[in-house]
């Protein structure tokens, strides 16, 4: 039997009507399009594991080999998924990060950035209807993170109406319905 992942993945506020909070909670969900808060408390989630990693090796001595080996591990892994410039590639920035930082990478806001979508809402609607594709793979989880080198290749998907593929069935239904029409004119 495999084994199966029973990490957290989010964890709750400790103040559940923390006004300051969820004004703020609720001014991302807004800007970003998110579905609930669980989307928010998982990104500050992983946001709290990025900055705990980069706290722990901060104490350990400069040339200590596992802070070297462990930070630019870490260090090359946000530079590659676009969370942190290449020009701030040390430790210390690590931990100014933002949530908005890695929202930014989001799916659902590269689609949005780069104008495939009309609103934020729309690009979670078009990514979760299969009709964008990242590189030749249709990527249906509006929170995939999306990586520098794969930003360029975001585009409709090759089967989406959106994308050159078939018509949808509605329109497809309207065509026949036209073209049924115009045959009993004819006669």
């Amino acid at each position: 039997m495999p084994k199966v992942n029973c990490s957290k993945t989010y964890k709750v506020p400790r103040r559940a009507f923390g006004a300051e909070r969820l004004d703020a909670e609720l001014k991302l969900a807004g800007e970003y399009g998110l579905k609930n808060k669980h989307e928010i408390w998982r990104v500050a989630f992983t946001l709290s594991n990025l900055r705990r990693a980069a706290r722990q090796l901060l104490t350990l001595d400069s040339k200590d080999p596992r802070r070297l080996f462990e930070g630019n591990a870490l260090l090359r892994r946000l530079i590659r998924t676009g969370i942190l410039d290449e020009d701030k590639a040390k430790l210390d920035y690590v931990l100014g990060l933002k949530i908005e930082d890695l929202l930014e990478r989001r799916l659902q806001t590269q689609v949005f950035k780069l104008g495939l979508a009309k609103s934020i809402h729309h690009a979670r609607v078009l990514i979760r209807q299969r009709h964008i594709r990242v590189g030749k793979q249709i990527v249906d989880i509006p929170s995939f993170i999306v990586r520098l080198d794969s930003q360029k290749h975001i585009d409709f998907a090759l089967t989406s109406p959106y994308g050159g593929g078939r018509a949808g069935r509605v329109k497809r239904k309207r065509a026949a319905a036209a073209g049924g029409d115009a045959e009993e004119d004819d006669e």
